[in-house]
């Protein structure tokens, strides 16, 4: 173990590593201080169960426009950087909005004022969530490939603690803190995470020559066609036709590229940019407009979209029916957690060499199940049956977590198999991107079925029509399976 961190510090660099461990565990750790958001919007601003998860689906909007950061950043290098400055930026965008709601308590109590700082609080994250992403994926071409494990294993690993950590202390800290310091105690965090920042350098020779991840320099290059031996093309018959008509392509588009790089050398600097964002967003479009990539992505964000979200709902069952304090349900998001780490060892173990639309479906039935337990709660069998309320919530959240996580591990795989050679990184993003829309629509859709079904604190008589609507619209995405492809397997090889 520590030769392995020997090696990593003297291949990246301690600085480097440490930015790197530190982001990614204040993104796990931000469960501790929005847990703190749910009783504030449910105890100090009395919303309805609806209202609360709308302010939720706003203010987590901006994790719906990844790619836009990575456009951003590739194009439009700030003093000749393109990563640090950008960092730099989002950490200040994910402190402030917590340092304001810690010292104003009429900015906190305002239901609009609290949304609009919450949802700049989650542009600075997910910005930095894309810039740390693109860190890395520089750090393993330009210097150490062989490391590229290695670095993925210490980002989600510090996730994991940051999120574990977060939701353990999150819920004990409500039961003796105040809210508003718990504002402000989370904001050491990206204080520190501001402060790395300065002590990692970044080569601003690299913003003169086009990086070999943007997705200007490789689209031309590359084309953006699937690559012909990827396992979703290599069966086609046809594939013999585009491999001609792609040389042919990439022969006029690498003379256009060096025309347009002519022109560039007399434009000014804004007009470059400009070029630069358009050549980028166009190259993005025309990827994600073959049929093979926009079709399974439009499933995982049906998937979505179908199914409404009803986890506010529950969380004001459980803390005003149920009585369950913030601590325990702290304890219950970090067994969740393990639930969701038992799920990618038996997904990798056992699952991996089945076809995608097998576990896809399996995984659905599984979900529509399972709100079996939620249904007995609810409907008070469990106590019938001599088995606590909390023994329910904790089984129910590891099982839920552990099943979503075989949801989730076709979608990462799926979106690298589809991804072209050339703009994987931006493309990826996108991908993340639909599937972070698609939660934030089903939430949406949850806080309107909550709405019809007058669903309110202290009301709770629908939540059981609720929950069996929610478990039906689970077989919904079943139905759509077809378009995701019928030869894929869980398997990234």
């Amino acid at each position: 173990m520590i030769q392995w961190t020997k090696q990593l510090n003297a291949a990246f660099g301690a600085s480097f590593l440490w930015l790197i461990c530190m982001i990614y565990f204040t993104q796990g750790f931000r469960s501790f201080v929005w847990t703190s958001i749910s009783y504030q919007l449910k105890d100090n601003l009395k919303l309805s169960p609806s209202a609360s998860q709308f302010v939720f689906s706003v203010a987590f909007f901006p994790w719906s426009i990844k790619p836009l950061y990575g456009i951003l950043s590739d194009c439009i290098p700030i003093k000749g950087r393109k990563r640090i400055p950008y960092l730099v930026i989002a950490t200040v965008l994910s402190l402030v909005p917590w340092f304001i709601l810690g010292l104003s308590s009429t900015l906190r109590d305002s239901t609009w004022h609290l949304m609009v700082l919450l949802t700049a609080q989650n542009l600075g994250s997910a910005m930095a969530d894309v810039v740390v992403d693109a860190m890395i994926a520089e750090a393993v071409r330009y210097e150490r490939a062989s490391f590229a494990g290695d670095l993925q294993s210490i980002s989600w690993s510090s996730m994991a603690l940051g999120g574990i950590c977060g939701s353990l202390l999150g819920g004990y800290a409500l039961s003796i803190l105040r809210i508003d310091t718990i504002f402000l105690l989370f904001c050491v965090l990206p204080c520190i995470q501001l402060l790395s920042c300065c002590f990692v350098e970044e080569n601003s020779e690299n913003s003169k020559a086009e990086p070999e991840n943007s997705i200007v320099r490789d689209s031309h290059m590359n084309g953006s066609t699937l690559d012909e031996d990827s396992p979703l093309t290599k069966k086609s018959h046809s594939s013999t036709r585009r491999r001609k008509k792609g040389k042919k392509n990439a022969k006029g588009r690498a003379v256009n590229s060096s025309k347009s790089k002519i022109y560039k050398k007399g434009d000014s600097l804004a007009l470059k940019w400009f070029h630069s964002l358009k050549e980028a967003i166009y190259d993005l479009c025309r990827a994600f407009r073959q049929p093979m990539i926009w079709r399974p992505m439009s499933w995982f964000f049906l998937a979505h979209v179908t199914i409404p979200n009803l986890s506010t709902v529950i969380f004001y069952y459980e803390t005003e029916v149920l009585k369950l304090e913030a601590s325990f349900l702290g304890t219950s998001r970090v067994v969740g957690w393990l639930g969701l780490m038992l799920g990618t060892f038996i997904y990798n173990r056992h699952l991996k060499y089945m076809t995608l639309r097998k576990i896809l479906m399996c995984a659905h039935i599984g979900l529509a199940f399972l709100n079996l337990l939620q249904i007995a709660v609810v409907s008070r069998k469990n106590i019938a049956f001599g088995i606590s309320d909390k023994i329910m919530v904790l089984f129910g959240s590891a099982l839920a977590d552990g099943i979503n996580q075989f949801k989730f591990m076709p979608f990462l795989i799926l979106s690298g198999q589809l991804c072209p050679p050339g703009i994987e990184g931006t493309l990826f993003a996108l991908f993340m991107s639909i599937n972070n829309l698609g939660s934030t629509v089903g939430s949406f859709v949850g806080a309107g079925l909550a709405s019809i079904l007058n669903i309110d604190s202290g009301s709770f008589d629908n939540l059981l029509l609720g929950i069996i609507v929610h478990a039906l619209c689970n077989f919904i995405p079943i139905a759509f399976l077809f378009l995701i492809p019928k030869e894929a397997t869980g398997s990234s090889t």
